[in-house]
Order: structure tokens, then C-alpha cells, then sequence
């Protein structure tokens, strides 16, 4: 870890050290609030969980990521833990929460071993492909041959079977990875042939160098971009719904979403 790195950890460790966790009636009484909405209970529940998440990120160290990191992706699935938590099924938000910090790790953790670079092209013709594929499953008994596929779209058989190798040698598959809506990867890229900001950005570079370039920016950037333009897991919200969500005014979420692009149209053309 660099010191910059350790800094940062120890500094943020410090702040958080004497946050009290609430008790089991303060739970309810957050949760209820914060499912109606209310932006101060939603905080006091997620600065009150910030060292469980500590606690979790410890446990996945020398994975590749550096503590800090790992803390910030916690903190993602902590904030996610907030909006999805009823507090009348009866049982604590920290059990309840535990199992969205961890998938949030293990998600970024995954992200960063699992690391391809394609051309956006072979990217798209994937995407195409397993698209048809999954349209035919219900017409053979066992995996859909490439042949079918081919016939279906008017390619040559070779190019089908040559891009679903590609598909099966690549470490991060585009067909096996899954969100909490149990959509795969593939399923949450646009098509490219939209006049739409995300096609934009698919355009710039890869799916996952565009992944690897929005986790540099800061993080109010990346959840606006990522929910603004339908990224990653995230369905396409109004500029009024992500303010909602991170407790900002429109006009500002929209002069973030502008610094965002500007950052990300630097990095890409960087890169």
C-alpha cells in the first residue's frame, strides 16, 4: 500500500472510530423513516454501520484492492443495504446489511482479477450473439449450436463460433456474470447503435476499460454517470431521482453529470 494510500486509510479509520452503532429499537425507528424517504435518518443509519463495514473490508486484504478501496466498495453496498432494509421483518439491519457490504467487495474484487480489454466491436458482435442464443433456447434441448445462431442472423458460421470463443477464454464472460436482478452482463449493454450517451461511452473504449476509468473518478461522479446513463447494474433514472437518491438538488447532480464526462472524455482519450 502506498503512503498515500495508508494515509488515507488511517485518517478515515480515525474518523469513524467513536460512531455509535444503534440499538434495536433505534434500528426500527431509523429504518422506518428512512424507508419513507428521509434523508437525515438514511445518513444516521449508514454513518452508524461505516466501522461494520471496516470490519468486512479487513477480511477480503490482500486480494488486490488496498483497504481504502475496499471500505469505499463497502460503503456502496452499506448505502444500498439502507434502501432496500424493512425494519418490521423482524431482524437486525447489521445481519441484513452484512450480506450487501460483502457482495459489494466481492463484486469490486471480482472487477479488478477479472480485468479483459476487447475491441468494442467484438464486444457488440457478443452481445448480438448470446442475445440470439438466449431467443433460442427454448427451440434445442441443450446449448444453442452456433450454426443456428448463424442461420438465425445471416453470418458466417465461422465469425459466430470465433466471437463465442472469445466469450468462453475471456476470465470476466459477458453471459456469466449476473447483477442482483439476475441480468448478466450482457443484457446491460445498450445497443451501440443508439444515439444515446451511453453508446457514446461504450464507443470511446471497452465496456470494462470504461469501468476501470469511471472507478477513478470521484464517487459522487461515477454513482451519477452510472445512474444517469443505465451503467453496470444500475437502471437509466432522471436527473430528479439521482438527486433523490444522493440527497442533491437537480441543478447540481447536473453539473456533476457535466464535470463526469469532461473527466471521463480526458481519461479515455488518455488512455
Amino acid at each position: 500500500m502506498s503512503k498515500e494510500a495508508l494515509d488515507a486509510t488511517k485518517t478515515y479509520l480515525l474518523a469513524i472510530a467513536n460512531t455509535r452503532l444503534l440499538k434495536a429499537d433505534e434500528e426500527i425507528y431509523y429504518g422506518r423513516l428512512a424507508k419513507k424517504g428521509d434523508h437525515n435518518a438514511r445518513q444516521v443509519m449508514i454513518e452508524s454501520n461505516l466501522r461494520l463495514v471496516v470490519n468486512i473490508a479487513r477480511r477480503a486484504l490482500n486480494r488486490g484492492l488496498p483497504m481504502i478501496d475496499l471500505v469505499e466498495e463497502g460503503n456502496l453496498g452499506l448505502i444500498r443495504a439502507v434502501e432496500k432494509f424493512d425494519p418490521e421483518r423482524g431482524f437486525r439491519f447489521s445481519t441484513y446489511a452484512t450480506h450487501w457490504i460483502r457482495q459489494s467487495i466481492e463484486r469490486a474484487l471480482m472487477n479488478h482479477s477479472r480485468t479483459v480489454r476487447l475491441p468494442v466491436h467484438i464486444i457488440k458482435q457478443m452481445s448480438l450473439y448470446l442475445r440470439c442464443a438466449r431467443e433460442l433456447n427454448n427451440t434445442f434441448p441443450k446449448e444453442v449450436p452456433p450454426e443456428a445462431i448463424a442461420e438465425q442472423l445471416s453470418e458466417p458460421v465461422e465469425k459466430v463460433r470465433q466471437h463465442l470463443r472469445f466469450n468462453e477464454l475471456t476470465v470476466f464472460s459477458l453471459d456469466s456474470y449476473t447483477d442482483e436482478d439476475n441480468r448478466s452482463l450482457q443484457e446491460t449493454l445498450p445497443d451501440l447503435s443508439d444515439n444515446t450517451p451511453q453508446a457514446y461511452l461504450l464507443k470511446s473504449e471497452c465496456y470494462v476499460s470504461l469501468e476501470q476509468q469511471l472507478s477513478q473518478l470521484p464517487h459522487p461522479h461515477q454513482e451519477v454517470l452510472r445512474r444517469r446513463f443505465g451503467l453496470g447494474r444500475h437502471a437509466p433514472s432522471s436527473l430528479k431521482d439521482i438527486g433523490q437518491y444522493l440527497g442533491l438538488s437537480r441543478q447540481r447532480v447536473s453539473q456533476i453529470q457535466r464535470e463526469a464526462l469532461a473527466l471521463l472524455k480526458e481519461r479515455l482519450e488518455k488512455d
